[in-house]
Order: C-alpha cells, then structure tokens, then sequence
C-alpha cells in the first residue's frame, strides 16, 4: 500500500447493481485502494450447486481516494456518484471499514442486516472477531453481532459464540443479559425500505 493511499480516508461509492465487482477492478487498475465486501450465497443450478459471492452493499463500494480529485473515480464506469452531502464527499469512518474487513476474512457467517442504532453493546474478547465492539443480537439460530456503516445506514451481521463476548465498559451491568437473555428473537428485516440515506454527489 503506498503512503498516497495511506493518506487518504474511505469513501462510499454508489455503483451500478450488478456491476460493483467490475467497477472495483477498474477503479484498482487505475491504483486506487478499493474494498467490496461480499458474502458467500450457494445457489442450486439444474445439475449442480454453486457458490456465488454476493455484496454486502448491494450498489456500494468502498475506495480510498483524494476527496478534491474526484473526478477520475466519477468517470469510472460503473461509477454513479460519491456518497456525500450535496457536493461534498463524506468520509466513512476508519473503524467501521476495518470491522467490516475484520468480519469478512475471519471465515465466520457474514450477511446483510436492519441498520441498528442503539442495542447493547459487546465486545469480542476471543475468537477470530477478538478486538471488535458492536450490538449484539439473538435470533432462534443463536448470537449475531451488529457492525454498521453509519454514513450509509446499512449493517451487516456476524455470528458469534456467547463465550467470546464481554459487556461494554460503557454498558451498564445488566445489559449483556439482557441482549443474550431476552425472549424475544429479533428477526431479519428487508433492507431495500431504508429511509434516511444521505445524498449523493454528483460530477462538478
């Protein structure tokens, strides 16, 4: 990684569905930092099974890149707009990339989730996720935990062991009881009624 991709924070990047993959090539070919993060979806063909990665973000990517030289990464094709507010591009939170990229290469069950604001919150204390803080869940096939990408309202969800999680500092004493203990399974919800989502950045 050179230092002129060190320097510069993530952006979100609204790419054409279908294309984000394709896109995330191009924009790497032309020596960008790029992040697509994907899941892996077994679909079942006439005379075989195949594994298909699938994006976590369906129309999203995440690239590094001069915020005030954006103009290349808005001619890429594939490429629609930067996610941002008005015509100002809006970074993506260092930490929150690094969950996401912590998740996808620990082998463990990744998928898209509800964007979760409040919950309490854990932090993973072992495991292949040791280091990681975010809400944890319980649903009927055991514990999820929560990692989100603010600037896009979007979430994915992990699967965890209860043996690796520890309460948040700043939770109060009760709180990983009550996330792990409660009689009521949160269930998926579809994503594609999400409201609130910033607006895009358009070519100058």
């Amino acid at each position: 990684m050179s230092l002129r991709q060190l320097q510069w924070p993530w952006f979100a990047i609204l790419a054409r569905t279908g294309r984000e993959k394709s896109t995330t090539l191009l924009l790497e070919n032309l020596g960008y930092q790029c992040f697509l993060p994907v899941s892996k979806s077994r679909r079942q063909w006439s005379d075989r099974i195949k594994e298909l990665e699938v994006p976590l973000f369906p129309g999203y990517l995440f690239c590094r890149m001069n915020p005030h030289n954006r103009l290349p990464v808005l001619q890429t094709p594939g490429v629609i707009q930067i996610v941002g507010v008005g015509k100002s591009p809006i970074p993506v939170e260092e930490q929150e990339i690094a969950a996401i990229q912590c998740a996808e290469k620990s082998g463990l069950s990744v998928m898209p989730w509800p964007y979760l604001k409040v919950g309490h919150v854990a932090r993973i204390e072992d495991g292949p996720l040791t280091g990681l803080t975010g809400i944890v869940v319980k649903i009927k096939s055991g514990l999820k935990l929560v990692l989100s990408v603010t600037l896009l309202q979007r979430s994915v969800a992990v699967e965890v062991d209860r043996h690796w999680l520890s309460v948040h500092p700043n939770e109060g004493p009760g709180a990983f009881k009550d996330a792990t203990d409660s009689a009521t399974p949160v269930g998926p919800a579809h994503l594609s009624g999400a409201q609130g989502f910033p607006k895009l950045i358009e070519a100058d």
